[in-house]
């Protein structure tokens, strides 16, 4: 509440609009410690069926299951992402790292994590890339996320055997992504409901495939920070939908949207790396995983444990979690850096917390690397071992 707004004599009317902004407030709140909290119990489960799928024979049903396993996995991971994101949106916590991004490589992004969910319900998406080149000023980790979003959008809704396509064109001063599909479409009087938070089509719920109708809600919003709009179309039930989204469109730059970080990382150097999580299970698992990698590994449970167990096993790497009780990860990551040693150790964050204000508090500890949890072990190790390798981990001597 302002000073001003302070001033004014409390009506009902004014006493009912800060009620309902409380309320609002509260729910961005706990929406974000949903996300927190549900990322913590992913970690473990997801290194669980990585070490199973590494050591587990080769039997067709195991196979079978540990497939199955797998995609829901990815798709509760990125459930649970979305949650994350819309409530750093609402409380205006999500920043955007811009740049010049060529939307051919974001379509490609996207056309890859959107796979698990079209290929579980029997879609391979039309891709029309009309110009090649063509590029916008954004964020490609946004720009990639809208398109996924809208992909799984349409393929909740299309029975296998149907159509889903993407095309990206220019029109004019504008870049245009279309997302269509022969689904079950959309009656007139819904389109602008389902950009909606938590909203679900009445006649959707009975052929709906999971979600928690915040997708699309997420797209609005991201397209909207990047200057643009989306919009949706269908003639009606039984008649398919279309998603489009306009963004300006910038003259022809070299792109910088970078690769994913995962890569096969076999015969990099082996390396020390201290695990540190109060989740005894999620330590224990990832450190089963790194030493199937080769690598020395010893674990600790919270910071001040974390620091005395750094001070004898002097690790090449940290991966330490963040929120901990009595010492968290921030201070144990200073008092890391504050010992003789210290500068030459990397120290990656591996944390439930992933906004703008959490990675610069990180880095304002003495962090070198950032990573959301549940994160994939190949990715994470890959990327390790790039920053030590290229002189990015500028503590390193």
């Amino acid at each position: 509440m302002t000073e001003v707004e302070a001033q004014v004599p409390l009506t009902p009317e004014r006493a009912s609009i800060e009620e309902l902004r409380g309320a609002n407030r509260r729910k961005d709140e706990f929406l974000a410690i949903l996300a927190h909290e549900l990322r913590n119990p992913l970690a473990p489960l997801q290194n669980g069926l990585e070490i199973i799928r590494q050591v587990a024979t080769a039997d067709p049903t195991l196979t079978l299951t540990m497939n199955m396993m797998e995609r829901q996995m990815r798709q509760l991971v990125r459930l649970v992402d979305d949650l994350r994101d819309v409530s750093g949106i609402t409380r205006g916590k999500l920043q955007l790292q811009r740049g010049p991004v060529v939307l051919k490589r974001a379509v490609e992004q996207a056309l890859e994590a959107s796979r698990p969910v079209l290929e579980a319900h029997g879609h391979d998406p039309i891709v029309h890339c009309r110009d090649d080149r063509l590029t916008v000023d954004g964020d490609p980790v946004r720009l990639a996320q809208i398109l996924t979003n809208l992909l799984s959008n349409c393929a909740k809704y299309t029975e296998p055997g149907g159509t889903i396509s993407l095309t990206v064109e220019r029109d004019g001063n504008d870049a245009v992504i279309s997302v269509s599909d022969t689904g079950i479409g959309i009656p007139p009087d819904y389109l602008e409901d389902v950009f909606e938070m938590f909203s679900q089509v009445r006649v959707h719920q009975a052929r709906s495939r999971g979600g928690l109708g915040i997708g699309l809600a997420l797209v609005r919003r991201l397209a909207k920070m990047h200057g643009g709009s989306v919009s949706a179309h269908s003639v009606g039930i039984g008649a398919g939908s279309t998603f489009t989204v306009r963004l300006p469109a910038i003259a022809d730059r070299v792109p910088v949207l970078s690769a994913p970080a995962a890569a096969a990382i076999k015969g990099v150097k082996a390396r020390r790396i201290l695990v540190v999580d109060d989740n005894s299970d999620a330590a224990a698992l990832l450190a089963v995983l790194l030493e199937l990698e080769g690598n020395e590994v010893q674990t600790a449970n919270d910071g001040g444990e974390a620091v005395n167990r750094a001070e004898l096993f002097r690790p090449e790497v940290v991966l330490m979690d963040l929120q901990m009780p009595g010492m968290d990860g921030l201070e144990a990551s200073r008092r890391i850096r504050a010992l003789p040693w210290g500068s030459s150790v990397l120290i990656a964050a591996l944390t439930g917390w992933g906004q703008d204000v959490d990675r610069r508090r990180s880095q304002e500890a003495g962090v070198d690397l950032h990573f959301v949890k549940p994160v994939d072990t190949t990715a994470l190790l890959g990327e390790v071992a790039r920053s030590l390798n290229d002189g990015r981990h500028v503590n390193l001597p």
